[in-house]
């Protein structure tokens, strides 16, 4: 049990040995979406590989670095590049970091994925603001003993993702002329990509879009008493919506094409939102 408390302190004095910079907001940056990390001024980047416990991210798309800097104003530390359970890390390694982000400071978390569009009305490219969402990968990083220091036993799900920050992101979105959808995201284990069938499942059940991801940093960050945002790229048309196969190529592609709506909005959201 203190193992991951030993691997968080000795990751923070790592960090402030390097920089000076004490981030208010940290963000964890999906499949294909490290291109905001770009944009950080003053950048101290941290290799994963140089933080005891972190995982390295085998999936194209994640350059699996730490970036510490100010963006917008404001100074953050950014994850550009995530871990995935389908690559065989516990959720214990999969949640460290952004237990390390709320260790360094950071009060709100702004999540951003690539997912699969399951609601008629979302097409590749939308950016979906996540209003909820349903654990469908058979696990949750809270099991096992409770590590008190970083928060309650059972932490409160009703408001994982903050209606306060996602109102400010409404209007913050209107103001950058950025359409912004609204859903439920679901997700699964992976990384096979879902059956037809689990896509009129999670029709009825009320999902909207589909990952691989983001639903375990969420639940560790509610834990720890953080306000979270968190915004999915519709990368493709869900399974058996979809008239062709699906690949990650696919979804970086889209993730691609989205890059200047997605880096005004998030570059804004980082400005605004308190």
């Amino acid at each position: 049990m203190s193992s991951t408390i030993d691997q968080l302190d000795v990751g923070l004095r790592l960090i402030r040995q390097r920089t000076s910079i004490q981030p208010e907001m940290g963000l964890i940056l999906g499949s294909g979406l490290g291109f905001l990390a770009d944009s950080v001024d003053g950048a101290e980047a941290i290799g994963y590989g140089e933080l005891p416990g972190f995982p390295v991210s085998t999936v194209e798309g994640h350059a699996s670095r730490l970036v510490l800097g100010q963006l917008s104003g404001r100074q953050v530390a950014i994850m550009q590049g995530r871990f995935h359970y389908y690559e065989g890390y516990t959720m214990e390694r999969i949640t460290l970091g952004v237990r390390l982000l709320g260790r360094l400071g950071a009060k709100i978390i702004i999540v951003t994925n690539a997912a699969g569009a399951i609601r008629s009305d979302l097409r590749p490219g939308d950016l979906m603001l996540i209003s909820d969402h349903i654990n469908l990968m058979g696990t949750n990083p809270l099991i096992g003993p409770n590590l008190d220091h970083l928060g309650p036993r059972f932490p409160d799900m009703s408001d994982a993702y903050s209606r306060d920050l996602r109102e400010q992101a409404r209007r913050v979105a209107d103001a950058e002329g950025v359409e912004l959808r609204e859903g439920v995201y679901a997700a699964f284990s992976g990384p096979s990509y879902e059956t037809p069938a689990e896509i009129r499942m999670l029709a009825k059940v009320g999902a909207d879009a589909v990952g691989m991801s983001t639903i375990p940093e969420v639940i560790a960050a509610v834990h720890l008493g953080l306000k979270v945002l968190g915004i999915s790229c519709i990368s493709n048309l869900a399974s058996g919506i979809s008239k062709k196969p699906l690949t990650h190529d696919e979804v970086k592609e889209t993730a691609l094409k989205a890059r200047d709506k997605f880096t005004r909005l998030l570059m804004a959201l980082v400005g605004q939102v308190r």
